[in-house]
């Protein structure tokens, strides 16, 4: 029986959707199947995941392709090749069929900031190998891209410690 590669959507503005991510690809891992993870925003290769998934190397390659968080600069030109080259990155790995699972961390940010066309990804998500499976993270999924996904999952923001001043902590948002 072939198996039939499914795509994982976790969108929305509530903290997680990466770590869901990471940790479907830890659970894929465990049961054997090569993972790629390509990190699309941010910077820092020594961020938690990153230490925590090259432990894994024999099942897991992970990958981080940004240039930082794009949105905070004024001169977008250098992210924006940063982003294109990363995604064109994403459909070699992607199109080599080497893999089981693919995460596309953030890559719903190179849509909304128009740094890659949302034609260009949802031809990749429809034209990928049919026994890959793809998880892709990130705020205000279009519409296109959650018509294109097997399993939508919103996380939605209730209450965070940003909100009362505290900043991001080592170990729980990176």
């Amino acid at each position: 029986m072939t198996r039939k590669g499914l795509v994982l959507l976790n969108t929305g503005n509530g903290k997680g959707k990466s770590t869901a991510a990471f940790g479907q690809a830890m659970r894929a891992a465990g049961n054997g199947f090569k993972v790629c993870v390509i990190q699309f925003i941010k910077g820092n290769a020594q961020t938690g995941e990153a230490k925590a998934f090259a432990r894994f190397s024999d099942n897991v390659e992970f990958h981080v392709k940004g240039s930082g968080f794009t949105w905070a600069t004024e001169d977008k030109s250098e992210a924006v090749r940063a982003a294109r080259e990363a995604f064109d990155f994403a459909k070699e790995k992607i199109r080599s069929d080497l893999y089981d699972m693919v995460v596309l961390d953030e890559l719903t940010y190179l849509v909304t900031y128009e740094m890659v066309s949302e034609d260009e990804v949802i031809e990749l998500v429809d034209n990928r190998p049919e026994r890959l499976h793809l998880v892709i993270t990130g705020r205000n999924a279009s519409k296109k891209l959650i018509d294109a996904a097997d399993l939508v999952t919103e996380m939605v923001e209730v209450k965070h410690p940003y909100q009362k001043g505290v900043k991001a902590q080592r170990g729980i948002e990176f």
